[in-house]
């Protein structure tokens, strides 16, 4: 009788081991998000002034401190932010006969946008009281414009993605020999869509704020 009223052992052998398995469950499908930032290059230290610009070649993106969007002189969501970058960067606007004449944009060729992508310049000014969450979508939109005219150019002469052989060139596991093909195929596309975002500090009058 004194036998059958013991406590049964639990049997804890092998809890390490179930520990040890969730861990590596664990491990394997967690993807830890990393802040890789926003990739700029600053412009090098110049004495000389900055080239003249005609206006029409410049798009002109304001983000002001109660986070609304102003591109141009007409208030803007952000989710048409990238369609509005694309039509000005794509236009094409110079003449056929002319040297700067875009053949490979597929824009409306408006006379009164930019006349190249080569000279498009988006200046983009920001509050410093605008919420980083909605400037760094700003950044975005304006990145993701950027990457869809090149990936439709790179599609068309290399049959691959720009993005794709962006990420493949970045990764470690490519080949050396392989990233020096993919280096040339991502300078000559960017040579054909420039990134050229110019940031200042955001001086406007309250009467020109929407």
């Amino acid at each position: 009788m004194a036998k059958d009223r013991q406590v049964p052992e639990v049997n804890a052998g092998s809890m390490a081991d179930i520990a040890f398995l969730l861990l590596i469950f664990f491990l394997v499908t967690t993807s830890i998000e990393t802040n890789v930032g926003i990739q700029r290059k600053l412009p090098p230290d110049l004495n000389t002034p900055p080239p003249h610009i005609k206006e029409r070649n410049i798009l002109r993106v304001r983000l002001n401190k109660n986070n609304q969007l102003m591109v141009g002189k007409n208030v803007l969501p952000i989710s048409e932010l990238k369609k509005t970058v694309i039509s000005f960067l794509d236009n094409g606007g110079a003449p056929l006969e002319s040297e700067g004449h875009c053949a490979y944009c597929q824009g409306s060729r408006n006379p009164d946008s930019s006349d190249n992508p080569l000279k498009a310049v988006i200046s983009l000014q920001s509050d410093r009281e605008a919420e980083y969450g909605v400037y760094v979508s700003v950044q975005n939109e304006l990145t993701a414009a950027y990457n869809q005219l090149r990936n439709r150019e790179s599609l068309r002469l290399y049959g691959v993605a720009y993005t794709e052989m962006e990420e493949k060139y970045n990764s470690p596991e490519t080949a050396v020999s392989l990233k020096k093909k993919l280096k040339l195929k991502i300078m000559e596309i960017r040579k054909m869509y420039p990134l050229k975002i110019s940031e200042a500090s955001l001086k406007l009058n309250e009467s020109n704020q929407p």
